[in-house]
């Protein structure tokens, strides 16, 4: 999913990664590979945040992280292994700020 400011915001206030600037040149790669998307590295990898399907009432506007990439190497700064999205454990409200 694209994510406005305030939902990018909101999503680093509880998951400590950096989101990739949409004037960023990897963008277009980055989309062509996995679709439109708001994308934020972490020490784990290259990440999106899609929303939750769920009935229970109040939690509309919740998110999981997915992780589309790894890491190559253990200092995460060189290149990414693409693999199947798996999501993560991390839930993020993209409605309100969690972090308290």
């Amino acid at each position: 999913m694209k994510m406005n400011d305030a939902q990018i915001e909101r999503t680093l206030h509880q998951f400590e990664a950096k989101a990739i600037p949409p004037e960023h040149p990897v963008l277009q790669q980055l989309e062509r590979l996995f679709g439109e998307h708001t994308y934020f590295l972490d020490r784990n990898g290259l990440n999106i945040v899609e929303p939750v399907e769920t009935e229970k009432p109040g939690d509309e506007g919740l998110a999981v992280v997915v992780n589309l990439a790894n890491w190559a190497d253990e200092n995460s700064t060189s290149s990414l292994q693409a693999h199947e999205p798996e999501s993560t454990d991390i839930v993020v409200n993209l409605e309100h700020d969690q972090r308290h």
